[in-house]
């Protein structure tokens, strides 16, 4: 088990895990994962961590085949600029390696966005915490768990 499978245990509710074989030589995680699930990539989405102009980071997550608007995402965190954060700071910040970092279960819980596409659908797919390995759940329930909020965070 994994924090994120945990908060969602915990919070009982109703969600499903998937596993697939994670290749390293893949170009991306989230293309990765969209495809062994036979999944469409619009309900894939994958979690960035960047990095807020006061120096906080925060968490956008959007789906795997779109590029995160940096001024949106800011915007919507309540900043004027945002960057990507280094792959230490995310690593540190979440407890989870790249490639796995997970919308739930953050060592140090991140202010999160969610794109606003995710609510056309009754399941989305996010990180459970490790490369290969994915949960499924509603978004309502995600936006929930994350203590997040929706908003157009794509550009």
């Amino acid at each position: 088990m994994t924090p994120a499978i945990n908060i969602a245990k915990d919070a009982k509710n109703a969600f499903t895990i998937h596993e697939y074989q994670h290749d390293p030589k893949h170009e991306s995680f989230g293309l990765e994962a969209a495809e062994k699930l036979g999944v469409d990539q619009q309900r894939v989405f994958k979690t960035l961590v960047v990095k807020l102009d006061n120096c906080d980071l925060a968490i956008g997550v959007l789906p795997v085949s779109t590029l995160l608007s940096m001024k949106t995402v800011a915007k919507s965190l309540g900043a004027k600029r945002a960057e990507m954060a280094s792959q230490s700071d995310a690593e540190r910040a979440t407890g989870y390696l790249l490639g796995g970092i997970s919308p739930l279960g953050q060592k140090r819980r991140l202010k999160s966005v969610i794109d606003q596409s995710a609510q056309q659908y009754q399941t989305i797919y996010v990180s459970a915490g490790r490369r290969g390995l994915e949960i499924e759940l509603a978004p309502n329930d995600l936006c929930r768990l994350a203590s997040a909020s929706f908003a157009a965070i794509t550009q």
